[in-house]
């Protein structure tokens, strides 16, 4: 099975500690969950470049500036990902679901409670990003 690389933004405003996240459309795999936006990378596409075109895409946002993250390798039963994910600290336009999804920004406390009431749900491939924002907060 073929590795997908996929990019990821992790979308701070780090003034009110938000993270902007989507829900995925329930047709779609891993529909239903939350996720931090992003899609695949094109054959001969840069990771900046597939995140620019994909945050303008789903958010209709320009990304201004952006730097590298953190990458995840994971493999569902039915596909193999290469999550290339990157942080966005600033960016033009009111972002919002261009395509209709939902979306919202997010406190960090609000995103990583552990409670079974937990409001956002993320796939397994998201868990690493969702520990790493744990450990380091949110900074621009």
């Amino acid at each position: 099975m073929k590795r997908i690389h996929v990019v990821a933004a992790v979308i701070v405003n780090a003034d009110q500690q938000q993270i902007f996240i989507s829900r995925r459309a329930d047709h779609l795999h891993q529909g239903g969950f939350w996720e931090f936006p992003g899609g695949k990378v094109e054959t001969g596409e840069s990771a900046e470049s597939a995140l620019a075109r994909e945050l303008f895409e789903e958010l209709d946002i320009r990304v201004e500036a952006a730097e590298p993250y953190m990458q995840v390798e994971h493999d569902y039963p039915d596909k193999q990902v290469f999550l290339d994910i990157w942080q966005v600290n600033r960016f033009a336009g009111k972002a919002h679901g261009k395509e209709g999804q939902e979306c919202r920004w997010v406190g960090l406390q609000e995103l990583l409670t552990e409670k079974p009431e937990r409001l956002f749900h993320f796939p397994a491939a998201n868990q690493p990003i969702l520990e790493q924002l744990a450990k380091t907060g949110i900074s621009a």
